[in-house]
């Protein structure tokens, strides 16, 4: 395991988020009541032994490493690794010491090229890259063994989905062994209902190669873009390893909203007990199936109210009055419902007030 350099995409800006990515970092949107976006692969990493991971991030990064010092320091066999800030404390952010000059990342290819010190240096006969938008539950290790058993230069990550939502992923074809033989990134035509997951294993020597060779021509400066049709056209062996239970990608402020309320229900995607907790965590969280006015919904416990919530996720620190409805939605911290008031469908953000005025 020791081998194998486990790398962390930290970097999306989250426009496609539009007011929830407003002045944070995609991977600090909260999520299911409990936690954030980028908690669920550091969790993985934990839960499978993988004792550091390399955080990649260039947009805000001083406000991602202030939570991940916060949240996810003095976990006992594990870090995160913080590349040219590491070794820093939060004492350290509140003095404003932490000014590195970085040159310009242009992408997910370049962010490891930048940070090649980090993660060639260091010994390691693989690298595993993942991403800090995707939730999931994934133990790590079967991949990695997998990975080294075949002897595949990359070993990526797929899943069944329904094909009508296969054009906003990279669809992938495998042959009769299980060898890569197509991988397309948002395909106008889908031909096959399989997609990258976006988890990948590299073994290091193979991946320094074609980082080396594809900086030296006009390239996109991504891993699927760039990185993965490369060495498919070169003849690499890639194995494909099956996602078999839930995995999904928050690209939108729609899926968002959706992979929240699939939280619920009689078959939960994922269930409470089941997702890191990290977002103010000495406020309890309970799965409430029906309780005098609450039916099917995520809550915390300092929700005291007599409204009507029915198939929501309420976060901490949110004040509805006891004669307002809240139906399909998702409240995050702070936000606060007025009397009389109707919400339905909606994302009320932090401290938000329903209805303003």
């Amino acid at each position: 395991m020791n081998r194998t350099r486990t790398v962390l995409l930290a970097g999306g800006m989250g426009k496609r988020m539009r007011h929830l990515g407003h002045r944070r970092l995609k991977p600090l949107i909260p999520f299911g009541g409990v936690c954030h976006l980028i908690d669920f692969s550091l969790n993985n990493a934990y839960r499978s032994g993988i004792p550091e991971v390399l955080l990649l991030s260039h947009y805000s990064e001083l406000q991602l490493m202030r939570y991940l010092l916060s949240a996810w320091s003095g976990k006992a066999g594990f870090r995160v690794h913080l590349g040219p800030y590491d070794g820093m404390t939060l004492a350290d952010l509140d003095a404003g010491y932490a000014s590195v000059s970085r040159p310009a990342e242009h992408g997910t290819a370049d962010a490891l090229i930048k940070n090649a010190r980090y993660i060639f240096d260091t010994g390691c006969s693989d690298v595993m890259v993942l991403h800090a938008d995707h939730v999931y539950n994934f133990d790590y290790r079967p991949m990695i063994a997998f990975h080294r058993e075949s002897g595949a230069a990359l070993t990526m990550g797929f899943q069944e989905i329904a094909p009508e939502f296969v054009h906003l992923f990279g669809m992938v074809e495998f042959d009769a062994q299980g060898r890569l033989r197509s991988f397309i990134e948002k395909p106008a035509h889908p031909v096959s209902n399989c997609i990258f997951s976006a988890v990948c294993i590299f073994r290091a020597d193979v991946l320094k190669h074609y980082l080396a060779a594809l900086s030296r021509t006009d390239w996109q400066h991504d891993i699927s873009r760039d990185v993965i049709p490369a060495m498919l056209r070169g003849g690499e062996i890639i194995k494909g390893f099956p996602f078999t239970e839930y995995w999904e990608d928050i690209g939108t402020v729609e899926r968002y909203h959706q992979a929240q309320l699939a939280l619920l229900g009689a078959s939960p995607t994922l269930q409470l007990q089941d997702m890191p907790v990290t977002l103010l965590p000495e406020y309890a969280r309970r799965h409430v199936i029906s309780e005098r006015n609450i039916a099917d919904a995520i809550i915390s416990e300092d929700c005291d109210t007599e409204a009507c919530i029915e198939t929501s996720i309420v976060y901490p620190r949110v004040k509805i009055a006891p004669d307002a409805v809240v139906r399909n939605s998702v409240l995050l911290t702070g936000a606060k419902v007025r009397g009389g008031a109707v919400l339905e469908n909606t994302i009320l953000l932090e401290d938000e007030v329903f209805p303003r005025g």
